[in-house]
């Protein structure tokens, strides 16, 4: 049996409807067929989610409250993890959320159970947050200045957790990074929204503290990680592509185009 966390999520959502019918761990009733309420700060409500569980795939924000699933996860006999984590989840990484994937991913390598680890780079869906701005003013800012980035479709990332799911044995051990066709920068995405939209879009640079300040008075979780990791896009982190996507899925990963029409227009 598959358990999946995360299910209302972008990733989550699209992966219970790649596999079918699946059994989900929801903190709200949403609906799902097989869906059982938990939360990962109350260790009490997981075991009914876990009892019988093969392979869970463990899909969410980095939060040390992971690491508690994974405990309850070893104790009842689950035999597979498969995990999104983050591309440089190191314990000396500047950006504390990654500084947490890494506590995870040691916790859970320690663990027993075979896993495997998904690493994307930036999602597109992230570029959505950006589309009041630009309806608003014709352009958005960024501090993402004109770094390349593999960007990947998270739609792509569910495609790859859904393989594995289905036969993880293969994958055991294994990491896969996980990117868009083509390394692609701020400005190209600029181009990329007015060519499917019609209408002229502005891409303003601005620096990393205008960026946070932005991005805190918008409300924004996290602004100042968030500014850490788009000034780090702006030195290179996000330039790098890889084949893993085709490699474990055998298709071809969604390019920007792709992703900017059938969510600009759904």
């Amino acid at each position: 049996m598959i358990l999946t966390t995360g299910a209302t999520g972008t990733i989550g959502r699209e992966v219970v409807r790649l596999l079918g019918p699946v059994r989900t761990l929801v903190r709200s009733p949403s609906g799902g067929p097989d869906e059982v309420i938990g939360d990962f700060d109350r260790p009490d409500t997981l075991d009914a989610a876990l009892r019988g569980v093969d392979t869970l795939l463990l899909i969410g924000p980095a939060a040390a409250s992971q690491i508690t699933v994974l405990d309850r996860a070893v104790a009842h006999g689950v035999r597979h993890v498969v995990r999104v984590t983050n591309h440089k989840a190191v314990a000396d990484s500047p950006v504390a959320r990654r500084r947490v994937h890494a506590r995870i991913d040691a916790h859970l390598k320690a663990s027993g159970m075979e896993y495997t680890l998904l690493a994307p780079n930036f999602f597109m869906q992230n570029l959505l947050a950006l589309a009041p701005e630009i309806a608003a003013t014709g352009g958005f800012s960024s501090s993402a200045g004109d770094g390349r980035i593999g960007m990947i479709d998270a739609r792509d990332v569910a495609a790859t957790a859904a393989t594995i799911a289905k036969a993880p044995a293969e994958h055991a051990g294994r990491t896969y990074l996980l990117t868009g066709p083509e390394l692609v920068t701020f400005a190209d995405m600029a181009r990329e929204w007015a060519a499917v939209t019609g209408r002229p879009v502005e891409y303003r640079r601005i620096s990393a503290a205008e960026h946070q300040a932005v991005m805190e008075s918008k409300g924004v979780p996290e602004a100042g990680s968030n500014a850490q990791v788009f000034e780090l896009l702006a030195a290179g982190d996000g330039a790098w592509l890889s084949d893993d996507f085709a490699a474990v899925t055998r298709g071809s990963p969604r390019g920007l185009g792709t992703f900017l029409a059938d969510h600009l227009f759904s």
